[in-house]
């Protein structure tokens, strides 16, 4: 795994020329900053303020390096130049909801910070160590990670919280089920953090957000241990389950997760169609959804999106022909492209596939079909390699993500997009922004915008840049009405937007739970609020 980046060291994403000379030419020639290499950065960790010694515990430097930070564009930042300021005290490896109970007794007795650590995928510093005098010791769950019940009547399956992706859906198969959960961060991610974060996958259409999936579990707390029964649904009061849901830390840790899985799909296709415009695909796949015509995934990317995405991903050859194509079925020169899932029982795919067909025509879309997709379906997980390829070229990449209304959704898109090129204006710099809509509800759907800029001469240059546009973006996002984040958690980051909202009330409500079961605030503290 690389320590200062993201994934295995095996692992790349190269691009065409065509996509590198594309990018260069939206934000300008850059030159990467310098790395820090791993002696280096091990040698500024320093010596740990917990002095006792347990079996549970590990204060080696190495341990505490690798879990200081996760993958937001500032971790990144700090773990590339060597400068990550703050480490965890110690680290600890439990294999039992036992021994996860004895830490946060630990804890409690000698007043340590505890952050849980999951598979190290945020990228809203959730498991960052804070400015404290307190030291601080980092539970990872990464040795809690096997199926520990199947009930096939009931179609629910216990994990333990540490379970990553892969991990989970492998040993779900091997009895003929999957979960279906499969964010970006699929291979790394726990099914803790996805509890823990409110997580969304890309099939999310079909199998819901991780509300829909999560049943139960344990939670240790500093208080004490506890169960959330597996319920299908209930009227007794307020569900303790949907307080877990987005905790984030500050509540405790779960130790163990009940999710309600599927049988495996018979049928499961991937393909693309082309709309000549953002009005006729959104209004398109809006009409669908609100019709419950049976996907997996609908992700519609806008013009500038779908013109970068084919850039990066395809060859001049193949760019060739499919602009060709698009040309002979009358889609215009700026087109939408959307990717499309159909999941599940073969006769309803068929329908499926035959509804879509009819409301493509209906808004003048091409149906480019399977073969097309097949390189998303190959790679789905491996696009967040390009953020290493882009770092080797001297660009940075971050996203933004937010849920609104369907009728404020090409507004919100506007306000995201247009804070972030105001942003860079007083840099003197340029930046290249792109967006997609990547889960949709009857109500509404999601505004996911990525955007690429150049790092500048310094570190310190490149996180006063960040700084401006997560901003700006953020603050265009709560002034008009969407979420602070659809997917990706509150964290460190998004902490001083969210009051704004949920109201002040509400905050106080959220705050008071987590001093109920937290009397001394050591739970992962600046988390969602101080």
């Amino acid at each position: 795994m690389r320590w200062n980046g993201w994934g295995e060291e095996s692992e790349s994403m190269s691009l065409p020329p065509s996509g590198s000379s594309f990018l260069t030419s939206k934000v300008g020639e850059s030159k990467p900053l310098p790395s820090a290499s791993w002696e280096e950065a091990l040698a500024r960790v320093p010596a740990s303020r917990i002095e006792i010694e347990h079996p549970l515990i590990s204060v080696k430097p190495e341990d505490r390096l690798v879990h200081a930070r996760g993958q937001s564009l500032p971790d990144w930042l700090a773990k590339k130049s060597g400068e990550l300021e703050r480490f965890p005290d110690a680290m600890a490896f439990p294999e039992s909801r036992e021994e996860v109970a004895e830490l946060m007794a630990l804890a409690s007795e000698h007043q340590w910070h505890v952050i849980p650590f999951g598979g190290g995928t945020s990228v809203v510093g959730h498991i960052n160590v804070p400015v404290s005098q307190k030291p601080v010791l980092t539970i990872s769950m990464a040795r809690m990670n096997q199926l520990l019940k199947l009930d096939e009547t009931s179609l629910l399956a216990t994990f333990g919280a540490g379970t990553t992706g892969p991990d989970l859906e492998a040993q779900l198969r091997a009895h003929g089920y999957t979960l279906g959960h499969f964010p970006q961060s699929f291979e790394f991610s726990t099914v803790g953090g996805w509890v823990a974060a409110r997580s969304s996958g890309q099939q999310s259409l079909r199998y819901g957000r991780i509300e829909q999936l999560f049943a139960g579990g344990h939670m240790e707390t500093m208080r004490g241990g506890i169960d959330m029964t597996s319920l299908p649904a209930s009227a007794a009061a307020s569900d303790f389950r949907q307080h877990v849901l987005g905790s984030e830390g500050r509540l405790g840790i779960i130790t163990d997760v009940d999710v309600r899985v599927s049988r495996l799909p018979a049928s499961e296709t991937f393909g693309l169609a082309f709309f000549p415009s953002w009005e006729k695909g959104s209004h398109c796949i809006r009409e669908m959804v609100q019709q419950r015509i049976p996907f997996s995934m609908l992700r519609l990317s806008n013009p500038v999106e779908t013109n970068t995405q084919l850039l990066l991903s395809i060859t001049p050859d193949k760019r060739k022909w499919l602009d060709r194509a698009i040309k002979l079925f009358g889609i215009g020169d700026t087109p939408c492209m959307l990717l499309y899932g159909i999941t599940g029982d073969e006769k309803l795919c068929q329908l499926s596939a035959k509804k879509l067909k009819q409301h493509c025509k209906q808004h003048n879309g091409w149906l480019a079909g399977p073969s097309l997709a097949k390189h998303w379906s190959e790679n789905r997980f491996r696009s967040t390699y390009l953020r290493e390829t882009l770092w080797d070229m001297g660009l940075l990449i971050d996203t933004m993500e937010t849920a609104t209304r369907w009728s404020e959704l090409e507004a919100m898109m506007g306000h995201i997009e247009g804070a972030l090129k105001e942003a860079i204006k007083p840099f003197g710099d340029k930046i290249h922004v792109f967006t997609h809509l990547s889960h949709c509800y009857n109500d509404g759907a999601t505004v996911y915008t990525s955007y690429v800029f150049r790092p500048g001469g310094s570190y310190e240059e490149a996180l006063k840049k960040w700084q401006a546009l997560k901003h700006a973006a953020s603050t265009a996002i709560v002034e008009n009405g969407g979420t602070i984040s659809h997917q990706h958690g509150v964290g460190k980051d998004h902490a001083p937007y969210l009051e704004r909202e949920k109201g002040k009330l509400p905050m106080e409500v959220l705050k008071s739970g987590f001093e109920t079961l937290d009397p001394d605030q050591l739970m992962n503290p600046g988390v969602i609020c101080d």
